[in-house]
């Protein structure tokens, strides 16, 4: 394993964890506090924009949407807008072998501090992303984990759907405007042997499930799955307007928004709740044209774990 600090994308003092199975790890404390790299054997499966390079939020200075591998808190829509924590420098540090934080300060406008622990797995390219939840204001919060990582466009999204959802095609589209479509007719989405299967750029870009499978994937024209498994809790409240465990925001061939979505959590003053996904990347073919993915192995591939 190495761990170091290092200068990556224009921002000083990253944290790069990297292990003898081709993964690299980049966590950048500033804007947002992100992950700008997960790659394996030198292929990042992260988006970044060009010129955000060194972005840094100044207050009343027009902002931007910073790309990378971002987490949040929501619910959207519900949850007051939160600067300090979407945009702000946070702090970082190394923690042990292949092991790093990051913390924010404490918002202002929801009093919420977040505290971001990643470890990479020595022989695999297993990622755990923890963010923890810390209620640092005098009054009760309600908020919930929200993951917004934005991977390298033009990929595959596969998703299993589970029985018993509340929309009658096991998902929805949003739009357009405030409109949520609970059953919608898209030539680039389709359910197939148990998956929902996102082949390109939907009429509109942000899509909901409620699946409880614990995971999806999306893979990549370089050859790369990206899986997330997280955990799901069914008899939970799920506080998104539509109870989703997963978003996904599909935008062209530009990037694809990869969303776990946790529980609600109602935090007391001086609470705290944790939530975890893991990543991995795994090398598999992207399919040629008119060819189908083979659904039963990314099931065996996507929901075994590490």
């Amino acid at each position: 394993m190495k761990t170091e600090v290092i200068e990556f994308f224009g921002y000083k003092n990253c944290i790069a964890l990297e292990n003898g199975a081709g993964t690299r790890v980049v966590l950048c404390p500033q804007a947002g506090g992100r992950v700008l790299e997960y790659s394996l054997n030198g292929v990042n499966a992260l988006y970044l924009n060009p010129a955000q390079q060194g972005w840094r939020h100044v207050p009343g200075i027009p902002s931007v949407d910073p790309c990378g591998g971002r987490l949040d808190i929501g619910p959207e829509n519900v949850l007051a807008p939160h600067p300090d924590l979407w945009l702000g420098d946070w702090t970082g540090e190394v923690t042990g072998e292949g092991r790093a934080r990051l913390t924010s300060v404490c918002d202002r406008v929801t009093g919420i501090r977040l505290v971001r622990e990643f470890t990479l797995a020595a022989d695999t390219s297993r990622l755990v992303c923890e963010q923890r939840m810390i209620n640092a204001s005098d009054k009760p919060v309600s908020c919930c984990h929200w993951s917004r990582t934005l991977a390298v466009g033009g990929g595959l999204c596969l998703v299993p759907l589970t029985p018993g959802s509340r929309f009658p095609r096991g998902y929805l589209m949003y739009g357009p405007g405030p409109v949520m479509n609970f059953k919608p007719a898209d030539p680039n989405i389709r359910v197939r042997d148990g998956f929902l299967e996102i082949l390109g750029t939907p009429a509109n870009p942000k899509l909901g499930m409620d699946s409880a499978a614990g995971w999806f994937c999306y893979l990549m024209r370089s050859d790369l799955l990206f899986v997330k498994r997280f955990p799901v809790y069914p008899d939970r409240v799920y506080s998104e307007m539509a109870g989703l465990t997963i978003s996904i925001w599909y935008f062209r061939d530009e990037m694809c928004e990869l969303e776990p979505i946790g529980p609600r959590e109602t935090l007391a003053p001086g609470a705290s709740a944790s939530y975890a996904e893991e990543w991995e990347l795994l090398p598999h073919r992207f399919p040629k044209a008119q060819e189908a993915v083979d659904l039963d192995k990314i099931g065996k591939l996507g929901g075994k774990g590490s």
